[in-house]
């Protein structure tokens, strides 16, 4: 019923930027929250950012290790949400995904929190 598809990943050197989105269909972004998680290789899935609905105000939250470097935001015209990363440092480098967050969960930063996911979009970054 739901679908997520991401993209806009790409190797790219310490330093530079990418804009990564995630386009839905069959759910109506701006009536649930949004977030985006990143793994790499060998590590449990990481959450990034999360937007909340917004009938709560589309308030933004992030990690600590992607702080004022990242910003998530949501075009509902387009009904897509999006992940512009700056200052990439190679420690970003991951598979980035997005999910739905579950309606009536408390939480925001945990994967168990979230549902729908896309496929993910691959981003590397070289030192």
């Amino acid at each position: 019923q739901v679908q997520l598809v991401e993209s806009g990943g790409g190797l790219v050197q310490a330093g530079g930027s990418l804009r990564l989105s995630c386009a839905a269909s069959g759910r109506t972004l701006s009536s649930i929250g949004m977030g985006w998680f990143r793994q790499a290789p060998g590590k449990e899935r990481e959450f990034v950012a999360a937007i909340t609905s917004a009938s709560v105000g589309s308030i933004t939250y992030y990690a600590d290790s992607v702080k004022g470097r990242f910003t998530i935001s949501r075009d509902n015209a387009k009904n897509t949400v999006y992940l512009q990363m700056n200052s990439l440092k190679p420690e970003d480098t991951g598979l980035y995904s997005c999910a739905l967050r579950r309606p009536g969960r408390p939480g925001m930063r945990s994967p168990d929190d979230y549902t729908y996911w896309g496929q993910g979009t691959q981003v590397t970054v070289s030192s």
